[in-house]
């Protein structure tokens, strides 16, 4: 199977001090890759590397195309990156209100990633709107209100809705739970796990929540002081961890 990603020797840099360096791994169709460490270890400047939000100094970020060719998204004219993360890219932020529209209605986030693509029709795109809202459980009855009348859970959830709407083939998601209660996280990661599933997604997920990793991720990616230092099967990583920083952070010895 073709990797529908290829992440080559990607590293950034903060002066002298290291984000990320040397980082390698294939992402396939349908996988979740978790990425774990502390605050400071490059997992958030990682996926913003990889998500075109930060140019490392250097590698690769091989992106398969709709027409098979595999696109080095570092070297993309910056037009050519933002159609990319208006189709087949989408990117959950950690914080909702960094991405949605917060002056415009729950319907209405939602029916412009739709009209990025190329949809018109408002009756149509209203239609999938209310059907998106009811997928992340949010009720028909709110289409009309404004993020800022929802609460931090529903904002997430809109957040989601707007960035599957238009089914990509790759999401980025940046601490999807963090700052949410422990019920509100629960229901969140029942409902991510449900759509990774149900739409066969491939996801990159930066987390310092072990459990959100082994309840949505396949393989694990550990990282410290900007370097990879174990990588495996979730399960295997968590449940026989080799690297001695990984054992620190599954005793919860370190406050990640």
């Amino acid at each position: 199977m073709t990797p529908l990603l290829k992440v080559e020797n990607i590293s950034k840099y903060y002066g002298q001090r290291i984000g990320c360096q040397d980082v390698n791994f294939d992402l396939y169709p349908g996988e979740v890759m978790g990425i774990v460490g502390e605050s400071g270890s490059g997992k958030s400047t990682l996926l913003n590397c990889l998500a075109g939000h930060l140019t490392p100094e250097t590698g690769e970020v091989l992106f398969e195309m709709r027409d098979g060719a595999m696109r080095d998204t570092v070297t993309m004219s910056e037009p050519e990156r933002r159609m990319l993360s208006r189709t087949d890219w989408a990117f959950v932020h950690q914080h909702a209100r960094d991405g949605l529209r917060m002056n415009v209605s729950a319907g209405g986030n939602v029916g412009e990633r739709l009209m990025a693509v190329g949809a018109r029709h408002y009756g149509n795109i209203r239609a999938e709107a209310v059907d998106w809202l009811g997928r992340v459980e949010i009720s028909e009855s709110r289409v009309d209100d404004r993020p800022t009348q929802f609460s931090g859970g529903m904002q997430q959830r809109l957040q989601i809705a707007r960035n599957l709407v238009t089914g990509p083939r790759l999401v980025f998601m940046d601490e999807p739970t963090g700052g949410l209660d422990v019920s509100v996280q629960a229901r969140l990661l029942d409902l991510l796990r449900g759509l990774v599933r149900e739409m066969g997604l491939s996801a990159i997920i930066v987390t310092h929540d072990l459990a959100v990793v082994r309840l949505l991720a396949d393989r694990l990616m550990v990282m410290k002081d900007g370097h990879v230092v174990e990588t495996g099967l979730t399960d295997q990583v968590l449940d026989d961890p080799q690297h001695a920083y990984t054992q620190l952070l599954v005793s919860s010895v370190l406050q990640v």
